[in-house]
């Protein structure tokens, strides 16, 4: 590329009033103002994957694993496990969820849709409502309509999580609108979740929009019959087989490794907590040889117990089996089997656990499936479980739920929400288990909201009691 302040010195000896590319001299090359689409999506799609699903750079994905017991420090405590938190801990994922991925989505938007390009518009609304809802989910009240704004809003003030979840539908209600348009632009290999098929991209949104609707089903002002009602009726046009899930794929080399896989490398003291790993044997579950590692100096499978007084060795505990965390593992970040499980949940709440039961064993197969696991095995482990009745329904489908949604934000959620899988706080806990984080430290300082007050054990807005 021709280097323009080359071009000014040169044009200073030779002439003083014979060349135009003074006004140049602010136009640094290597720093373009404008760029193609393509150009931002890919990084965006990296980003949420590395940033907002995992923990590059932040602690947030790894933090609410700890939470929800599935993942333990080998610390002695007090520590993220024990509840110990500071508003500067969520310093780095605000920047994730703010700076580097929904600016870069809202600019991405803006950009195809005045270029006329609504296929990329379609998929930076889909990742946008993802990203502002895992956001909304995790803090409660956020920025987002009077965001994004640059120099001319610096201190936006931030929307009820209520108005944020009509902005979440309205976001995916226009990008299945924007795909209807048949755009002839569409992504290739910049789109690394579905090398383009828009097709893959609308199921995607009409599950997420399930996703959002059955969070409400306790929410202030909803009822648990009409979110899972429309949470039905936006599945019909859902995710139809495991083929359909939104993953990000790896290929192991160095540089190219699962973000989970490098989450729990040895300088991270991560290692899977017993919670976790002893439901497995409790289950009698065959799918904890994919999800599990034997501990490398027993070969059993072993979590630490969150909270305890000692530090043990690392290579005494598990880590996360080869499916989910070896370093060409996909990342997964919406599935069908959630699609099922979100089936199985709103068909138990309208109809009752007969009619839930064989969506309910489907969900369960279709992630068994995935693994590996054969169908006989599969069948086996279900009738182990026992059938789906009014008084264990919700227990055992988001029981399950968890299990195949494992490392997922999404399971914090249904915690709170249903109150499964059952937890009781940790040994040396500093306080009840969390039901939010707190709001990052920088943002306090820069934009200062009465919202930032909030206590770890406030409870956001759909978290109804």
């Amino acid at each position: 590329m021709k280097n323009k302040y080359i071009t000014l010195i040169t044009c200073a000896l030779v002439s003083f009033t014979g060349c135009k590319k003074y006004i140049d001299v602010n136009h640094d090359p290597n720093r373009p103002i404008d760029v193609k689409e393509s150009l931002i999506l890919a990084p965006v799609e990296a980003a949420i994957s590395q940033n907002i699903t995992a923990a590059g750079g932040g602690n947030l994905a790894v933090v609410l694993q700890q939470y929800l017991q599935v993942i333990a420090l080998n610390q002695v405590p007090p520590n993220f496990g024990t509840y110990l938190m500071y508003h500067q801990d969520m310093d780095g994922d605000w920047y994730n969820f703010y700076t580097q991925v929904m600016n870069n989505l809202v600019l991405l938007n803006k950009k195809a849709e005045a270029d006329g390009n609504a296929n990329y518009a379609a998929i930076s609304k889909i990742l946008l409502a993802y990203t502002l809802g895992s956001a909304t989910d995790v803090w409660g009240d956020v920025p987002f309509s009077k965001g994004f704004q640059g120099i001319a809003n610096v201190t936006p003030t931030y929307d009820s999580q209520e108005s944020v979840y009509a902005q979440i539908q309205t976001l995916l209600d226009n990008a299945i609108a924007d795909i209807t348009k048949s755009s002839a632009t569409v992504p290739t290999g910049d789109d690394f979740y579905y090398a383009g098929d828009m097709s893959k991209w609308k199921k995607a949104a009409y599950t997420l929009k399930a996703r959002y609707y059955m969070h409400l089903t306790k929410a202030p002002g909803h009822t648990a019959a009409a979110q899972a009602q429309l949470a039905l009726t936006t599945l019909q046009n859902g995710m139809a087989s495991n083929d359909d899930d939104m993953k990000m794929p790896f290929a192991g080399g160095a540089g190219a490794e699962n973000p989970w896989q490098q989450n729990f490398l040895p300088g991270s003291t991560l290692v899977l907590a017993s919670t976790f790993v002893d439901g497995f044997a409790s289950r009698k579950d065959p799918r904890v040889s994919k999800m599990v590692a034997p501990a490398i100096e027993t070969g059993l499978y072993t979590g630490r117990v969150i909270g305890s007084d000692d530090i043990g060795s690392l290579e005494a505990y598990s880590l996360g089996g080869s499916f989910y965390a070896s370093t060409s593992s996909n990342n997964y970040i919406v599935t069908y089997s959630e699609a099922l499980f979100l089936k199985a949940e709103a068909t138990f709440i309208i109809s009752g656990a007969a009619a839930a039961q064989p969506v309910y064993t489907l969900a369960v197969k279709s992630h068994m499936s995935k693994l590996g696991i054969a169908d006989a095995v599969a069948d086996n482990y279900l009738n182990s479980r026992g059938a789906l009745t009014s008084a264990n329904a919700m227990k055992l489908i988001i029981e399950e739920k968890v299990v195949a949604n494992f490392l997922s934000m999404e399971n914090y959620t249904d915690w709170r929400r249903t109150g499964f899988p059952a937890l009781t706080k940790v040994k040396n806990a500093l306080s009840d288990i969390p039901r939010r984080v707190l709001y990052p430290q920088s943002e306090m300082t820069s934009n200062p909201q009465p919202q930032q007050n909030a206590k770890l054990t406030d409870r956001v807005w759909w978290d109804a009691q």
